[in-house]
């Protein structure tokens, strides 16, 4: 069980009485993935929610006076009771029994209110601790709370992204101080060469499942620590250690300061990996290999990465500072524990590190395991498929004919997916598919308004995209890897088969480079000048600031999902799991996780599995849309509906919830990898 943490109270938000509870809920996520949570705090103020859709912010700019008025509303009040007798019912469930599980990343993507994610590890890792609060598994969270978050982007005029990073107000956030037994601000220690810094220690709750956010911005630290923790993937080596550093040792640190003794470490990729030697002082044995034996069962290890260039590797001068106390402490030579970091080229590395201090390892799809185990043939990096969390992902219209609720059982819910008829389903795709549409527009205009396009030309804007088109998503980091523009490989060909006076077809696109990538960026620009050249004008619209809330709307609303990575550099590929659940096509390569979906009927397969040939795989591209998407989207009877793709839709639904769920995902670990590894023989 977890202990009680205690928290600071919210006094900077002033409700009634009556609503007194609405600030406690405020101050959990579960409303994130909980519709009738969400329509309270949008009852408050349709507004203020459309426009921040953070429920502590609602509650901070709400006037006094119309919460008063609400407190006073019977019908409201009762809604507000059914909401929270729902809360008290989850977390009053009992929990399966034993220690928590410390899980710990670099990132976290619970909802857009709180922009302490980059990408898919982050949402991937919200997804987790929501599933775990769903199947009351004991688990525990432990990450870094960026006061600077993750950039937002703009796009100019000309192509070129911009970086515009935020500066985060604790106190607008659903996240809360955490104390310490006197009632001050808990701080934990953690050492550094030469010095201590001194970590803040926040909390929001996912479910039942806590998350514990590390801050260096105090006044007890020095002024050029208090950033250690201001950036996320900060470009600079010598502060992206530290960085690392302070989050596997500050895990452990914080853990230990509030009496939780976790039943095993989960670290969730190499960037959390220094907890793992953070633990060794604490194991049995005389000698360092001993030690790592002993403590070892008590580490797991996922590892995202398909490529040797996408591990942390750091320049063993720059490690060695920080790893000479811990070596004191075990009385071996710092060159042993450098050695435990040795990977394939030279430097320290903290996948290399990871695998040697876990138990068990395993990649995020059955295909990336195997890439894995080539990668390191010297350990036995197993497979858990990625999963997502059906409630958090699942549009309002395909929840609604599907009778889902905040924890439906996943495998239910596919059963009567099979089951829809065609015309209720493909009434709730549309419902989704025109909400994306408004959105698109909207921002397409307030985009266009910024880069000083005049009237006429936002009048325009706002009549961009056809709702009866064939829409196609691409959504995803703008890594070259991930080859977005792929499909511009021949512009003529492309602006033939989207501007088809018959047969329409339309593309949205969305996503960032890291701001230290500039291939990535030079691609953004490079399809930003395509979709506005005059034979694609109008068909290929590109959105600027991708997150959660884009992503969201894009799984849900399109009509076919692309996916189009060097083969076999996708790890998993969560976002195509997201749109089948919504009964979005996919068209990918077979990568990740599509590698084990693609002959599952819900959706097309770009080429074999087979090295990346850019002059092939672009004409193929092209001719699978010409050839086979298109045609069968364009396949409609009498009643103008198109059967068999919504028969299609139908099973990419069903398959998505049987095999593709966070359920699933959960109950593998659960089953696979954290009951076992206390059971872990040594080396």
């Amino acid at each position: 069980m977890i202990p009680t943490i205690p928290t600071r109270t919210p006094d900077h938000l002033d409700v009634p009485t009556p609503l007194l509870r609405l600030r406690d809920l405020a101050y959990d996520v579960w409303w994130s993935w909980n519709r009738p949570a969400r329509r309270i705090f949008e009852r408050i103020d349709p507004d203020l929610w459309a426009r921040y859709r953070n429920p502590v912010l609602q509650l901070m700019l709400s006037r006094a006076s119309h919460l008063h008025d609400l407190a006073e509303q019977e019908s409201f009040i009762l809604e507000l009771q059914d909401v929270l007798d729902a809360w008290d019912a989850d977390r009053a469930r009992p929990a399966l029994p034993g220690a928590p599980v410390a899980y710990v990343s670099a990132e976290y993507g619970l909802h857009e209110c709180l922009p302490v994610y980059s990408g898919g590890l982050g949402v991937l890792s919200g997804d987790h601790l929501k599933e775990a609060s769903d199947m009351g598994l004991p688990m525990v969270g432990i990450g870094l709370f960026y006061r600077r978050g993750y950039f937002r982007q703009l796009i100019d005029p000309d192509g070129s992204q911009q970086h515009l990073y935020p500066d985060l107000d604790a106190l607008r956030l659903p996240i809360l101080r955490v104390r310490d037994a006197s009632g001050a601000s808990l701080r934990v220690p953690v050492e550094l060469p030469d010095r201590r810094v001194w970590l803040r220690v926040w909390l929001t709750w996912v479910g039942r499942v806590p998350l514990l956010l590390l801050d260096s911005m105090t006044t007890h630290n020095a002024t050029e620590d208090r950033y250690i923790t201001s950036l996320l993937y900060v470009t600079g080596r010598q502060m992206r250690l530290e960085q690392e550093v302070v989050l596997g040792r500050g895990a452990v640190a914080v853990l230990k300061v509030l009496g939780i003794e976790p039943s095993v470490w989960h670290m969730n990729e190499g960037h959390s990996a220094f907890l793992a030697l953070e633990n060794l002082p604490q194991a049995t044995g005389s000698s360092l290999e001993e030690r790592v034996s002993s403590v070892r069962p008590r580490h797991v290890f996922t590892t995202h990465t398909p490529v040797p260039a996408g591990n942390e590797v750091f320049d063993l001068d720059a490690v060695t500072p920080f790893l000479d106390q811990t070596a004191q402490t075990l009385g071996v030579p710092t060159e042993e524990l450098l050695a435990l970091g040795a990977g394939p080229a030279e430097g320290f590395n903290l996948t290399a590190l990871a695998l040697r201090l876990s138990c068990r390892s395993n990649g995020v799809s059955l295909l990336h395991g195997e890439v894995s185990r080539k990668m390191w043939p010297e350990h036995d990096v197993g497979a858990i498929t990625n999963g997502v969390h059906a409630p958090s992902w699942m549009g309002q219209e395909i929840a609604r004919v599907l009778a889902a609720g905040s924890n439906s059982d996943p495998s239910e819910l596919a059963r009567r997916a099979e089951s829809l008829p065609d015309e209720t389903l493909w009434a709730a795709h549309s419902a989704q598919k025109h909400r994306l549409m408004r959105f698109v527009r909207v921002r397409m205009t307030r985009q266009a308004a910024r880069h000083g396009r005049s009237t006429a030309e936002l009048r325009k804007v706002q009549g961009v995209l056809d709702s009866t088109a064939l829409t196609l998503g691409f959504a995803r980091r703008f890594a070259p890897y991930k080859r977005a523009d792929l499909l511009f490989h021949d512009p003529e060909r492309l602006a033939h088969i989207l501007a088809s006076a018959d047969r329409p077809v339309q593309i949205i696109m969305a996503g960032k480079a890291h701001p230290a990538d500039t291939s990535g960026q030079d691609m953004i620009r490079h399809v930003w000048d395509l979709a506005n050249s005059s034979p694609l004008k109008g068909h290929i619209v590109l959105l600027e600031d991708y997150d959660i809330a884009v992503a969201r709307l894009l799984v849900r609303g399109v009509d076919v999902w692309l996916n189009t990575p060097e083969w076999p550099r996708e790890a998993s590929g969560t976002s195509g799991m997201k749109a089948a659940m919504n009964g979005i096509l996919n068209a990918s390569v077979p990568d990740g996780w599509w590698a084990e979906a693609c002959d599952a009927g819900m959706g097309f397969t770009l080429g074999d599995q087979e090295l990346p040939e850019r002059e092939r795989d672009g004409q193929l591209l092209l001719e699978l849309l010409e050839r086979e998407i298109v045609p069968a989207w364009s396949e409609r009877d009498s009643s103008g509906l198109p059967r068999r793709w919504i028969g299609m839709m139908r099973t990419a639904i069903a398959h998505s919830l049987r095999h593709f769920s966070t359920r699933r995902m959960i109950s593998q670990y659960r089953d696979e990898v954290y009951a076992p590894a206390l059971e872990c023989p040594s080396p």
